[in-house]
């Protein structure tokens, strides 16, 4: 303690200060009150969280968490799916990262650890998260905007599914989107609704996604007519005042996927509602669209300096970008020359630049 004391510590203040400090446990709690509570995926963070992270370096205090406390725990995970060991290494890190910006430790153990090097016990393999890469091919693209509305699918659920791979947006928020969200020819996302992000997002809607909302509207028309019952504002509803939610819309593919003329591609097998949107993002490309643009155009929002920078909309860029993609589906629908489409395409980013 002298020693300490000539140094020009203070051994009080010290033990002050470490008695002060959180423990993971604490650090969770307030982290998933602050970034978790009316997420989506708030139930599955608490999860990984609370059963996961918690039992193992709860008591811990967070300066004193090395990176191969964090490992020990994922690697314990692993033993069941390595899927669920991935999330739980995700959400560590970020609680971590959390505790750094809270100026709790200097840095955070796990920045740079690769999933990859993590070894699942008991197996050779390692952690990886799997990535879906799947998308539609153009005769799977032709045979679900032809049959959807003519399958068993509610017309509601088709016209839903259409326009996602229309407006490349997450299945969820398009099942939720309310006629008060839309002005003109703009479609206003609001930040309440959208799990990954706490801004608002705007969506140019096309020709096509605006034939879509008409036809929506009579569908609603003639149904509420039948019911003799308000329409409650949500343009895909499933029932009265509710809106059609995301799980009902992959249940609905998947008791269709026939009359949808789903393939079973090896190794993601047939595609979800969720492939539709990432295959309006690979159309996107395929129009040259410059990649920054696209991922603004389907709700990603922009990174690190950048976001801090440059707060311009790029309103005119993304409106070309959905009406070129909007050509290029026509065509792929239609069985059309997709080489005439890309020269309406290239006219019109001409025209925006």
């Amino acid at each position: 303690m002298m020693r300490e004391i000539d140094r020009g510590n203070d051994p009080l203040e010290e033990k002050r200060r470490r008695r002060s400090e959180p423990t993971v446990s604490e650090l969770a709690d307030e982290w998933l009150d602050k970034h978790a509570s009316g997420l989506k995926s708030e139930r599955a963070i608490r999860g990984y969280m609370v059963n996961d992270l918690v039992p193992a370096i709860g008591t811990m205090k967070v300066s004193d968490v090395r990176r191969r406390d964090v490992i020990e725990v994922i690697e314990q995970k692993a033993s069941a799916p390595p899927r669920a060991a991935a999330q739980l290494f995700l959400y560590a890190r970020r609680l971590m990262d959390y505790a750094t910006d809270r100026d709790h430790i200097p840095a955070n153990p796990l920045a740079g650890l690769n999933p990859s090097s993590i070894t699942v016990k008991g197996k050779r393999d390692r952690l990886k998260a799997k990535v879906r890469g799947r998308v539609l091919d153009q005769d799977e693209i032709r045979a679900f905007w032809t049959n959807a509305e003519t399958s068993d699918l509610r017309r509601l659920t088709a016209l839903c599914l259409k326009m996602v791979l229309v407006t490349g947006q997450r299945p969820g928020e398009v099942a939720g989107m309310r006629e008060d969200e839309i002005s003109g020819r703009w479609w206003t996302i609001p930040a309440d609704r959208r799990g990954k992000t706490d801004s608002a997002h705007t969506v140019y809607l096309s020709d096509t996604a605006q034939e879509i909302i008409a036809d929506a509207k009579a569908e609603i028309d003639r149904l509420s007519r039948r019911r003799n019952e308000r329409w409650s504002g949500f343009i895909f509803e499933a029932r009265p005042g509710s809106p059609i939610t995301n799980s009902a819309l992959c249940r609905a593919v998947d008791r269709q996927h026939v009359a949808l003329g789903a393939k079973a591609v090896q190794p993601s097998g047939r595609w979800t509602p969720h492939d539709l949107r990432r295959m309006m993002r690979t159309g996107l490309s395929a129009c040259r669209v410059r990649p920054d643009i696209a991922e603004m155009t389907i709700g990603h929002v922009k990174g690190g300096i950048i976001a801090v920078y440059d707060h311009h909309s790029f309103d005119s860029e993304r409106q070309a970008a959905w009406e070129a993609w909007d050509a290029r589906l026509s065509r792929i629908v239609a069985g059309q020359d997709l080489d005439a489409a890309q020269a309406v395409i290239m006219l019109k980013f001409e025209a925006t630049r």
